[in-house]
């Protein structure tokens, strides 16, 4: 098996792709396999310390497609196709080795919520230059004394005339250094009851007031702390109904959940260890060969849990205990993927992009430091199991 070949076109759904799916496959995965986004994604592996990827070649490639959101309207940038050619592009990026950072936050988030509850002239703004890879798009939710539960924050939205002025502050968000806007999370009403008075804002990241400064963090692409001084907003920059933020963030954020992203991220990885052992002539050893087989397993049954999330948005009947289970099955898989990867490559798998005899590019090294936060990013593998034992099972 090799590097991205671990997702074949009909796996994780009992019909498999249709026809259409299938060369929608693999027509991305034959652009994403081109020369130039080869060397593209070699050059980001190999990227120094302090710098990161942003605005992307690759992003525009798939642009002028209107691949890189690719379920999107023509009209405001995307194919008009679906949630599977969706999860397809997601699918095939990651597993091309380039970072989805920028497109899960412009398309996956941003972007869904601007389709389902932006005002015309919102989507008119924002849509076509995020889906041709022009704009980038962040999340200022998560505050320093609000984390997985976002009815504790404390960002205030103050009326100032027919407007508002923002202050507080937001963390652990990243790309906000590149972005040109961000969905931003403040409090426009004092109320007993956490989850009400919540407004959803499309904040100008380069307005004066905005500071955006790097938080120390283990993986390649930093964590910013963004300070909002006074920012002054108005009714055009509301996204949804004012106070309503609570129950928007609850209901998108699920349908950001379905374990594709995940999913693609710990193939990739497991198909490099798995020609890693081939090479060295581990993968006929059972000591080794049986716990591999047993992961690829587990990543086949993960990708169809997550396809049938995929499907189920495709039928307008998103499943959010499905969706729950789903991330949390796939992201528990990628611990044991990256200790099987250390056992297969020793020392060697501990040696970074920036050291020429690091093997694959230091990709298992970077997964090492970036694992953890597979468990914690788009709701906490805890939130999860909580979602599935109230909402699922009804135990609590």
């Amino acid at each position: 098996m090799s590097a991205g070949q671990g997702v074949p076109p009909a796996e994780g759904h009992p019909g498999g792709l249709d026809a259409a799916e299938a060369g929608f496959r693999e027509q991305v995965r034959a652009l994403l396999g081109e020369e130039r986004v080869r060397r593209l994604a070699a050059e980001i592996a190999a990227y120094p310390p302090g710098t990161e990827a942003a605005h992307l070649d690759v992003h525009r490639w798939l642009g002028e497609r209107g691949w890189l959101a690719p379920s999107w309207p023509a009209e405001y940038g995307g194919a008009g196709l679906g949630a599977a050619e969706a999860a397809i592009v997601t699918e095939e990026m990651t597993l091309a080795g380039i970072p989805d950072d920028v497109h899960v936050l412009s398309i996956d988030i941003v972007g869904r919520f601007l389709l389902e509850v932006g005002t015309e002239e919102q989507k008119k703004r924002h849509l076509p230059a995020l889906a041709a890879g022009e704009e980038i798009a962040t999340v200022l939710f998560t505050e320093p004394d609000a984390g997985s539960d976002l009815s504790g924050l404390s960002t205030t939205a103050r009326r100032d005339g027919d407007g508002w002025r923002l202050y507080g502050q937001k963390i652990y968000n990243m790309k906000s250094q590149y972005g040109e806007v961000a969905l931003c999370a403040a409090r426009t009403t004092d109320s007993p009851v956490p989850m009400h008075g919540i407004t959803l804002f499309l904040l100008p990241l380069r307005s004066p007031g905005v500071h955006v400064e790097p938080v120390p963090a283990l993986c390649n692409d930093r964590f910013n702390l963004v300070v909002i001084d006074g920012v002054r907003l108005t009714g055009a920059d509301v996204l949804g109904e004012v106070d309503n933020g609570w129950s928007l963030m609850n209901d998108m954020l699920q349908l950001e959940r379905t374990g594709v992203d995940f999913h693609a991220k710990a193939r990739r990885l497991l198909d490099l260890v798995i020609e890693r052992a081939a090479a060295s002539g581990r993968l006929a050893d059972p000591a080794y060969a049986l716990p591999i087989a047993a992961l690829d397993a587990r990543l086949r049954a993960g990708h169809a849990m997550a396809w049938r999330q995929v499907r189920n948005l495709g039928a307008n009947a998103p499943d959010p205990v499905g969706s729950a289970m789903a991330k949390w099955y796939v992201t528990e898989q990628i611990r044991p993927v990256l200790e099987t990867g250390l056992e297969v490559c020793g020392l060697d798998g501990v040696l970074s992009a920036w050291d020429g005899a690091a093997p694959d590019g230091g990709v298992l090294e970077a997964g090492l430091r970036l694992g953890p936060s597979h468990r914690l990013a788009s709701g906490t593998s805890e939130v999860m199991l909580y979602l599935i034992a109230t909402n699922g099972l009804g135990l609590l």
